[in-house]
């Protein structure tokens, strides 16, 4: 099955516009995001999926295969459905524009939950979650999924409601990482449909699948990664860069 990896690069951000071209050790953000998944064994193709003349040129200048694409979408998903419509591809990955570090084992991890499984549409990865205080964050995306692995439901506010219980007695919580991977002609499909009840209360484009009763599949990472979606996380990322760097020497 022909898999390529897409990268849904925004220039507009509203907390930190620009962002995927913000430098990290003296590269671009993005280029750093193009470098871990251009290593995925289980990529055949990897393409940027630009909005602005502005990142266009810097991923071309690093060697990318990139496209321009509208930059009116509405989520990524949207933009990544324009850029492989005419695509000669079977599986579809999402992989986020902003995460510098993202880890090619579980990209790779995910491509191969729906080579092996001819039954999956759609796929994501989650990782446990060990501090009650990301428990409690609304902006850490929680995940409950049933005993397949299927993800029951995604949100905001603290899943599942820990009743009577410490937090640190009560064991497999999870949170979303916004990796996807989808079947091309699924995404065609997923990116057609209205907005959902429960997508525009929680702002979660996932829970549109989970609304027209699709099973997002989910893959379990040990891998901890960094999203940059403010000033703060450029400075985090490069302080975690700087000591990576160290580490390898």
């Amino acid at each position: 099955m022909k898999t390529i990896g897409v990268i849904p690069a925004r220039f507009g951000s509203t907390r930190f516009p620009a962002k995927v071209l913000a430098d990290i050790g003296g590269k671009p953000l993005v280029q750093h995001v193009w470098a871990k998944a251009s290593s995925c064994k289980e990529l055949d193709e990897v393409l940027i999926a630009c909005d602005h003349e502005d990142i266009f040129k810097v991923a071309k200048a690093f060697g990318a295969q990139t496209v321009m694409t509208d930059p009116k979408h509405a989520s990524g998903s949207d933009r990544i459905a324009e850029a492989v419509k005419a695509k000669d591809v079977d599986i579809v990955v999402n992989i986020q524009g902003d995460e510098p570090f993202i880890d090619p084992e579980t990209v790779d991890a995910l491509a191969v939950l729906l080579k092996q499984d001819g039954q999956t549409l759609m796929a994501t990865v989650i990782k446990e979650i060990t501090s009650e205080q990301d428990f409690l964050n609304p902006n850490v995306v929680k995940c409950v999924v049933d005993q397949d692995g299927n993800a029951l439901y995604f949100s905001r506010s603290p899943i599942p409601h820990h009743r009577g219980k410490n937090f640190a007695l009560f064991p497999k919580n999870y949170k979303h990482l916004g990796l996807y991977a989808y079947r091309k002609s699924f995404l065609m499909e997923f990116t057609k449909w209205p907005k959902g009840v429960l997508e525009s209360a929680e702002e979660l484009e996932q829970l549109r699948a989970l609304e027209h009763g699709v099973k997002i599949k989910t893959t379990i990472t040990d891998h901890e990664s960094i999203a940059v979606d403010t000033p703060q996380d450029l400075q985090k990322a490069n302080a975690w860069y700087d000591k990576l760097k160290s580490t390898i020497g």
